[in-house]
């Protein structure tokens, strides 16, 4: 019966054809994407402890048509090293899956292994639907191509998933009393927010890191993320920001020279390939500013690395050879060429590059009003919601949703509403990340919490070092720990109180 629901849905869709050159040019569409910045295999005393469990899964939790009742295999993996078991109602931490496999978080998010540690919890990482090994009928291409498919792909349908998969946990382990708290790092730190605002009966509270909650109509200024990748760049070198300033004109001059200009370029640059257009060079840039600066962390501090190669070019170097000097120590020194990654303009969604999926969530739901401003280091680009929605119709057919983050979720007045009926949320940001412009970054009450650190960077508290970190980040760590034992104290009190 599966299988028949699964061949209607497929053959009621109609397959379109996709073009992806808008949104790939288009830097509303390529802000960096959380991510850990390093990989690491599971240690053989930690992996003894982890099993991979794959859930049937529903696909659609809000309509009950017959092709709604179809369901797909999601992966969970499960910690339990630490476990002080159910008897005594020890917690669970869950880690809500983003916009990528779950396979290296069980190593990244150091954070969670060390309050495992702490707590004796059980540890729960959920893949988000359509990633990792969590999509419904074959690839992510061919989901993504589906035009009925996709409209199961969204975060609602995500936190229902989380809910179902974790009253399944709590089954499983026979861990009724076990309170649980949900934990994610940027779209998944939204998640983690939302859920416990949503499904407040299953999580007990929430991190929230690096959430860019309130970046969403026209409650952040648009310009906010781009004017704090400016900022971090002119924090360690005012002569760098000029220099980025004056670059881009410049590219396009030396691209337009009538002998030869891309080619040129390409040479002065050392590319491995030739340029077809200045714009992908620009974009590249461009991305590797705002990547440097979101994620500037410690030891290797990118941004310094940057400006340090642009600042310290040899005297007499003209623009363009500061700025490839600047991209020559970003990647670490020089090499024999330089591959100018990111930019893909045949591909069709979901073809090896995970950027695709969340290409959709912002076609549709997660649209973050994005623009850069007159006094950023980038060429001003306004916010221009009908471009923004016709490259979305160009490329999947269907218009973005602007207004329905807030509508469902709320956002506005977030203070005022929040505190009457919210609890239990940590917001945790550093100031370093573009994205913290969208984050809270104020107490709403006693229970609802704003962590953030001066020097942090896009979700650093959860992902940093734990060999050795700087100061700051262990205080904000610290104090994240602190306030969830006070969660649980309060709940294992109040569990007692129930029973007398």
């Amino acid at each position: 019966m599966e299988l028949l629901i699964a061949l209607v849905i497929q053959c009621l869709s109609l397959l379109i054809l996709f073009s992806t050159t808008s949104l790939s040019l288009n830097p509303h569409h390529n802000i960096p994407r959380p991510r850990p910045l390093s990989s690491s295999s599971v240690s053989d005393s930690t992996a003894a402890y982890v099993t991979t469990g794959y859930y049937r899964q529903t696909l659609d939790h809000f309509n009950y048509a017959p092709q709604s009742y179809a369901t797909f295999s999601q992966r969970y993996m499960v910690n339990s090293q630490y476990w002080g078991g159910a008897q005594s109602n020890f917690p669970i931490f869950a880690y809500l899956g983003a916009e990528i496999a779950i396979d290296n978080d069980i190593t990244n998010a150091v954070f969670l292994l060390d309050v495992a540690n702490r707590f004796n919890a059980l540890l729960v990482y959920i893949e988000h639907r359509f990633y990792g090994e969590s999509v419904p009928f074959g690839t992510q291409a061919d989901a993504l191509k589906n035009e009925t498919l996709r409209g199961y792909f969204n975060s609602a349908q995500a936190l229902a998933d989380y809910a179902e998969v974790l009253i399944y946990i709590k089954n499983a382990y026979r861990a009724q009393n076990s309170p649980i708290v949900v934990v994610g790092g940027s779209y998944g730190g939204m998640l983690a927010a939302w859920f416990r605002l949503k499904y407040p009966h299953i999580a007990l509270g929430a991190l929230a890191s690096s959430a860019p909650l309130l970046y969403f109509d026209d409650i952040t200024p648009q310009n906010g993320y781009y004017d704090v990748v400016t900022k971090d760049f002119r924090s360690v070198s005012e002569s760098c920001v000029e220099t980025i300033k004056e670059s881009w004109s410049k590219i396009s001059e030396y691209a337009n020279q009538t002998n030869g200009g891309l080619y040129n370029l390409s040479r002065k640059f050392n590319l491995c390939k030739n340029l077809t257009s200045p714009q992908e060079l620009t974009y590249y840039l461009h991305k590797m500013y705002a990547d440097a600066a979101q994620y500037d962390n410690p030891p290797y501090y990118p941004v310094k690395r940057v400006c340090g190669g642009i600042d310290g070019a040899p005297q007499g170097s003209d623009i363009l050879d500061r700025i490839h000097a600047g991209v020559v120590a970003y990647n670490n020194g020089v090499k024999s060429c330089y591959e100018i990654s990111g930019l893909n303009t045949t591909a069709s969604p979901g073809e090896g590059n995970i950027n695709y999926g969340y290409a959709w969530q912002r076609c549709s739901e997660m649209v973050m009003p994005l623009a850069q401003g007159n006094d950023s280091m980038f060429e001003p680009f306004p916010f221009n919601l009908q471009k923004y929605s016709q490259d979305c119709i160009d490329t999947y057919g269907i218009s973005p949703r602007p207004h329905w983050v807030t509508t469902y979720y709320g956002g506005h007045d977030f203070n005022l509403v929040l505190k009457d009926f919210g609890s239990n949320i940590i917001f945790s940001n550093g100031l370093r990340d573009p994205y913290s412009i969208g984050g809270v970054l104020k107490n709403i009450s006693d229970t609802l919490v704003a962590v953030y650190t001066q020097n942090g960077a896009h979700v650093l508290d959860l992902f940093g070092e734990y060999a050795s970190p700087p100061i700051w980040l262990t205080e904000q760590r610290e104090t994240e720990v602190k306030i969830i034992q006070s969660w649980i104290n309060k709940y294992y009190a109040d569990l007692q109180g129930l029973k007398k």
